[in-house]
């Protein structure tokens, strides 16, 4: 694709997946993409350990904020290309558009035990950079 392409990561609380893959593919697309993330149902925050496990990678996701649908801009969801939902366990929320959707069945990190979060973070960070390294170059 020549100009820009619209890249919507949705799951539920757009606390913790969604807000990784926004992150993460802000890196690997640079300018190629423009990228949101949104939940069915958001949390008010992002989740700490998102924020930190990114940072280890040295991407800043501490400015983004737990969003709908309803509250990404008019002119990025007419223009969607892709809807790339993230959700395992539960139900994955719906966009009516004309985008390819492509569902990716990533574990939620947030509902490990806290012990276990850093770990539980950081596995969900790295299987959705494998994944989008992987669409980058089918693309």
């Amino acid at each position: 694709m020549s100009k820009p392409f619209h890249i919507l990561f949705l799951c539920v609380a757009n606390s913790a997946r969604s807000q990784l893959a926004e992150g993460l593919a802000r890196s690997v697309f640079k300018g190629d993409a423009i990228i949101e993330s949104a939940g069915s149902e958001p949390s008010g925050k992002v989740q700490p350990w998102a924020i930190e496990v990114l940072k280890e990678e040295g991407i800043d996701i501490s400015k983004n904020w737990s969003k709908s649908t309803e509250q990404l801009p008019l002119d990025f969801v007419a223009n969607l290309h892709y809807v790339i939902t993230l959700c395992a366990e539960e139900v994955c929320p719906m966009l009516p558009s004309k985008a390819k959707r492509l569902h990716w069945p990533i574990q939620d990190p947030a509902s490990a035990p806290e012990s276990e979060k850093p770990e539980a973070f950081r596995k969900a960070r790295n299987e959705i950079r494998k994944r989008l390294l992987e669409f980058k170059l089918g693309l």
